[in-house]
């Protein structure tokens, strides 16, 4: 990647040209980079330590430099690009939209793609339900989602796991159970209760036992105050924690019994990630509300919903709806995402993902026997982590909870010297390729990783 700026324009300071005018140059990555470590703010980050990838262009499983250095995408960005970069149906149906009608006032209009969107995830959505609000993103389908959940019930508490993320908006926030949620005031009514999963060096807790804790925690609360249980149907970003046979179905049955409304949050396990339309199939259970996001789209364009059981739909026949974006069920977006899931049907990529999860499966526990740092494996479809560990004894993790270690930090530089992009974080790394990924390419990816390795099992003692 360049390292050189091309010049010293008023506008850019020392080193950056300026930009503006209808003769400007191409900028270089340094530029680019300069230019939006600047003027813009990057997310989750010590503003001071990003050090940013330039993208220029990106096609199928490979982003590119604007010098043309080339990247295998093994994170589809932020679990996200499920059908790869760039398909030229979707690009096609997004400009077709464009040309013909962008946005209609949502709550007096509505649209052909909102309309017929609606109908085909009713389809492809769990069990009945069949009614949806579309939101801009998966944060705001949770707040909706908890928005509908206490409308339905009366009632005003949520409860969620510790080890999860559901957005960065305020009661999305407040639901989370991580340590991006310390900073923010905890609001009323938001309770956590316990994983089933409790660090690498621990062992986990079997679904009767992680059941029972909950069930005892909905009996401390008053079940009749409790609107809602929310989890993540496999959990993301926090490390891809699959639940124990028999967790979901006890979950369903605990809120089934209470009244309870169960959400399901499909925003990163959906659209195919895991060898399913959504994660919660995998357990045969329905959800009274579902939220998903990220590979509706496959994040050509912003676009997120909660789908909603009929019964909970028919609720707000006579009662109003407690909820209302201007960008709700975008034309655009709609389009898109219309678009998109014609792509998993006509290419058969749920299927796709769970035979290439196999490969990907095997490719993993591959590693966990030949590698000392490996301290765990998990993947369900194209859902994958590898957990490092320091010892072999007392499993401690390469990286505390929340924390960094110098060997993370270069196994992330080795990663991105070697053009393979994913996420590094705390003690483990991610296995989270676009679903077109072919098993000759997952392999090549899986080659850099297994190098990448010889620098934490150094670590190890």
């Amino acid at each position: 990647m360049s390292t050189t700026a091309r010049g010293a324009g008023p506008a850019g300071g020392p080193g950056v040209a300026a930009v503006g005018g209808p003769a400007e140059a191409k900028l270089t990555s340094a530029e680019i980079a300069a230019l939006s470590k600047k003027h813009t703010i990057s997310e989750w980050a010590v503003q001071g330590n990003v050090d940013p990838f330039v993208i220029d262009r990106a096609e199928g499983i490979y982003l590119y430099t604007p010098e043309g250095q080339r990247y295998i995408d093994f994170n589809s960005q932020l679990m996200s690009v499920n059908i790869g970069h760039s398909d030229r149906r979707v690009v096609k149906a997004l400009q077709e939209q464009a040309e013909k009608l962008c946005y209609v006032a949502p709550g007096f209009m509505t649209t052909e793609p909102r309309a017929r969107l609606g109908a085909k995830l009713a389809e492809i959505t769990p069990g009945d339900i069949d009614v949806f609000f579309f939101t801009n993103g998966g944060a705001e389908a949770v707040e909706n989602a908890f928005k509908i959940a206490r409308a339905y019930t009366g009632r005003y508490k949520i409860l969620s796991r510790y080890r999860s993320y559901h957005g960065a908006t305020a009661a999305a926030m407040a639901a989370t159970g991580e340590p991006r949620s310390w900073a923010q005031p905890p609001l009323p009514g938001m309770i956590h209760f316990a994983d089933w999963y409790h660090g690498v060096d621990r062992e986990d807790d079997s679904a009767e036992v992680a059941l029972r804790n909950l069930e005892e925690m909905v009996m401390l609360e008053g079940p009749q105050t409790i609107a809602a249980i929310i989890l993540e149907s496999v959990t993301g970003t926090n490390g891809i924690l699959i639940p124990p046979d028999g967790y979901m179905q006890g979950v369903r049955a605990l809120c089934d019994k209470h009244g309870i409304v169960m959400i399901a949050d499909e925003v990163m396990s959906g659209f195919g990630r895991t060898g399913e339309w959504f994660a919660i199939n995998h357990w045969k259970v329905v959800p009274d509300l579902m939220t998903m996001a990220k590979g509706i789209t496959s994040s050509y364009i912003q676009l997120g919903a909660v789908g909603m059981r009929r019964k909970i739909g028919d609720f707000f026949n006579d009662k109003m709806f407690p909820g209302g974006l201007t960008y709700s069920s975008h034309a655009l977006a709609c389009a898109t995402a219309l678009a998109t899931i014609a792509v998993y049907e006509e290419d058969g990529l749920v299927e796709r993902a769970k035979r290439t999860g196999r490969v990907m499966a095997e490719l993993l526990a591959d590693l966990a026997k030949r590698h000392p740092s490996v301290g765990a494996v998990r993947s369900i479809g194209l859902f994958g982590v590898i957990e490092l560990i320091r010892n072999r004894k007392t499993r401690q993790p390469m990286a505390p909870f929340n924390g960094a270690a110098p060997e993370m930090a270069a196994l992330g530089k080795f990663f991105r010297q070697e053009g393979l992009f994913t996420i590094v974080r705390w003690n483990f790394f991610f296995t989270n390729p676009p679903l077109i990924i072919t098993e000759e390419q997952l392999r090549e990816a899986f080659g850099i990783v297994d190098r990448g390795l010889e620098i934490t099992d150094k670590a190890v003692s």
